[in-house]
């Protein structure tokens, strides 16, 4: 007879510590193997659904003990293939941990299970007066976003995550668990281990509590749309916009292309020309001041004129099309997949950056809408391909390589936002060059066995590609 085998094993104890909750269904499996990726699905062998931290501590020390991989797994958003199980193992499903376990309304503060989303939590927030503004497009889990150190539409105003997470809870890849701070919104209390956490992308243990700082609901918001008549008086706007000190809430730039998939996808009727969309909190009174010189600067590059939405009804068909892009993109080529990337680069050089990746975008013959935070900087590509041609994706391929290349030239980075995971390994090493060994010695210190996440971030030493 032969023996065990440590998946069979591991899914055998685990019934005791969790009951029915873990399962080796090959549909379940598959579904945690996906994501919004262009990777290939990567199953694990294993879905444990946990309720306390308790059960994840268990869980942690049992594949500690085989020597198992273990994988954090959020609302299944990631882009960079950040959950996907790459060495099989266990996959831990935070989405049963939603609690909010304390809403501290004095301080602007509230602790949260991981598995919680943003859209839930700032329903429960509702009656508060306050609310947690990243938004990163996707219902994502809160839990995954400090994950991938997430941002979004309204990072310019209120900052990413690692500017709204307080503390952690972690459990450490032995076992342990460890809080990385009190609620005390500054503290030169020894290392910054909320900050370690917060961006590791679950490779360094899981995150079973998170505490974030609120904001006031403001108590008046305005939205407006305005068409240019190039990308590039478009860019120049919204730098000015920033530059000038207008406190804006969002400033996002949607390329033609982009627009014409918005149309298709949402029939939103506006021209096919580049756009920015902007979104003002505050006061009434501070709030139209706002938009007087958002829009008077508009019109100094070329601005086709504000179209305002006044109604809470209009805004939310806005933003919810801004948010739905991917689904906008994929419109203009159906049946194609997405290869969704990103770069960030100082805003003084996103105007240069934009207008070099749109002519090489026209000269590889791609189509690649374009959709950003231009605000801090940050943009998006949604590069079409057709999954079943191997041509596309290798001309996708090198693309996202001269893009990645082009924003770090400038002092930039190959990820604002969507994180590393198993697709930029190769674009950290050029980014930081020694500073990702210092990130292999953490990674040693406080993983030593290998069972977090393995193969996200970067590579072991000695097996990077040459770049």
């Amino acid at each position: 007879m032969s023996a065990l085998r440590p998946i069979d094993t591991a899914l055998a104890r685990l019934a005791g510590i969790v009951g029915d909750r873990a399962t080796s269904a090959a549909g379940v499996r598959a579904d945690h193997g996906r994501s919004e990726a262009y990777h290939a699905a990567r199953a694990p062998d294993v879905v444990v659904f946990p309720e306390t931290t308790q059960e994840v501590q268990a869980i942690v020390s049992l594949c500690r003990e085989l020597r198992l991989p273990l994988v954090p797994f959020g609302a299944g958003t990631s882009l960079e293939g950040n959950a996907a199980a790459l060495h099989g193992g266990v996959c831990l499903d935070m989405g049963r941990m939603n609690q909010v376990l304390a809403i501290n309304a004095e301080d602007m503060d509230v602790r949260v299970q991981p598995g919680i989303t943003r859209k839930a939590l700032n329903a429960q927030l509702r009656d508060t007066g306050l609310f947690f503004p990243i938004d990163p497009g996707a219902d994502a889990s809160i839990g995954g976003m400090a994950s991938t150190r997430a941002s979004g539409t309204m990072a310019v105003r209120y900052g990413t995550m690692k500017d709204n997470v307080l503390a952690l809870e972690v459990v450490l890849a032995d076992g342990r668990v460890i809080r990385t701070a009190q609620r005390a919104r500054k503290s030169a209390a020894g290392y910054d281990l909320t900050r370690l956490f917060v961006g590791a992308e679950g490779t360094l243990g899981v995150i079973t509590e998170v505490t974030l700082k609120l904001h006031p609901q403001p108590e008046a918001i305005s939205s407006a749309v305005c068409a240019f008549p190039d990308l590039k008086a478009a860019v120049d706007t919204a730098i000015a916009v920033i530059q000038s000190g207008v406190p804006v809430a969002r400033i996002e730039l949607l390329d033609a292309v982009m627009m014409k998939g918005m149309n298709l996808h949402a029939r939103l009727g506006l021209p096919e020309l580049p756009h920015l969309f902007f979104e003002f909190h505050g006061s009434k009174a501070y709030v139209g001041e706002q938009a007087e010189t958002a829009q008077a600067l508009a019109l100094e590059f070329g601005g086709l004129g504000f179209e305002w939405a006044v109604t809470p009804e209009e805004r939310s068909r806005l933003w919810q099309a801004r948010d739905n892009t991917l689904y906008a993109g994929l419109a203009l080529r159906p049946g194609a997949r997405a290869m969704i990337t990103d770069v960030c680069v100082p805003i003084s050089r996103l105007a240069g950056c934009l207008v070099e990746t749109a002519a090489d975008i026209a000269e590889s013959g791609l189509t690649a809408p374009v959709v950003g935070h231009v605000g801090d900087g940050n943009f998006h590509l949604l590069v079409l391909i057709d999954p079943n041609n191997p041509d596309d994706l290798a001309r996708a391929k090198a693309f996202n390589d001269r893009l990645v290349r082009r924003a770090i030239a400038l002092e930039g980075t190959c990820t604002g936002e969507h994180g590393i995971g198993m697709g930029k390994m190769d674009a950290l090493v050029l980014e930081l060059g020694e500073a990702v060994d210092a990130m292999r010695l953490v990674k040693g210190a406080l993983d030593p066995l290998n069972i977090m996440n393995p193969g996200k971030i970067f590579r072991p030493a000695g097996q990077e590609e040459r770049t």
